[in-house]
């Protein structure tokens, strides 16, 4: 059996509020299944090193990442969790979409992920970039969405990250218990809910699929964050397997409490099996 893994990221998500709502059931439903740990995020709470620690393993003070402008990073000597993937075991396909350009960009700021551009030559490894921070995260989403399902359902990439900012951006314009910040989770959970539908279409043709979720910060409630607040630095790491008819837990199941440098190494324990 084929063995994969896809680790999601939901910005700026106050996971136990979304959880007790019932915003977001696919997340939730998926969360009951699965084994999950709680992460605390490092302060700043502020997506650049947050997801520089998530992606590679590194904390703040290692990759040199403290704020959103990558500024005197050191990431060139910490990979990004698929570029150690394709090291590990060459010929693997990998691929990355993010409405974040810092994430995966070459011309930005960062980018946490390598361009590899030779894979990409070679058509081992793709990226889609949307600009979220110009024309808005709730198009940006729709179409990294749109990507993704199709990248997993035609391609089955060996190694993904996909990352979806809309509830970030909602909680900046409106606040972490607003309308439209519930409203932006229930959106968000639509593109997680079709993201894992392609997956169990794929692991029932015969491939398995170990799919995380997690989350870099969540929001004050009038909005914002980078502080030390418990419910800034509240973050989760699922995990989950789908092989056949059948979705697990890991059998090894997740320590109640881990670091954010700790998820790329449960991913790639996934993918060597």
């Amino acid at each position: 059996m084929t063995r994969k893994i896809l680790l999601i990221g939901i910005d700026g998500l106050r996971i136990d509020d979304a959880l007790a709502g019932g915003w977001m059931p696919a997340l939730g439903s998926f969360m009951d299944t699965t084994a999950t740990a709680r992460i605390t995020m490092e302060v700043p709470t502020i997506s650049g090193p947050g997801w520089s620690s998530l992606l590679t393993g590194a904390d703040h003070g290692a990759h040199g990442v403290f704020d959103n402008s990558f500024l005197g990073h050191r990431l060139a000597g910490h990979p990004d969790l698929l570029s150690v993937a394709a090291a590990e075991h060459p010929g693997l396909t990998t691929f990355v979409a993010t409405g974040w350009p810092p994430l995966g960009d070459p011309a930005g700021p960062g980018p946490v992920f390598a361009p590899r551009a030779d894979s990409q030559r070679e058509g081992r490894h793709r990226l889609v970039i949307r600009d979220g921070e110009v024309y808005g995260y709730r198009w940006a989403d729709g179409e990294i969405g749109a990507a993704s399902r199709l990248a997993v359902r035609e391609a089955g990439p060996d190694a993904s990250f996909v990352y979806l900012g809309e509830i970030d951006e909602a909680g900046h314009l409106y606040g972490g218990t607003s309308p439209e910040y519930r409203q932006a989770a229930a959106r968000v959970d639509a593109h997680l809910a079709g993201l894992l539908h392609a997956v169990a279409v794929r692991a029932q043709a015969g491939e398995e699929w170990s799919v995380g979720v997690t989350t870099d910060h969540g929001h004050l409630d009038a909005g914002g964050h980078g502080g030390g607040e418990d419910v800034v630095r509240r973050s989760f790491f699922a995990l989950g397997r789908f092989a056949g008819e059948t979705f697990t837990a890991p059998p090894s199941g997740l320590p109640e409490q881990i670091e954010a440098v700790d998820v790329p190494g449960f991913m790639l324990a996934e993918l060597r099996g």
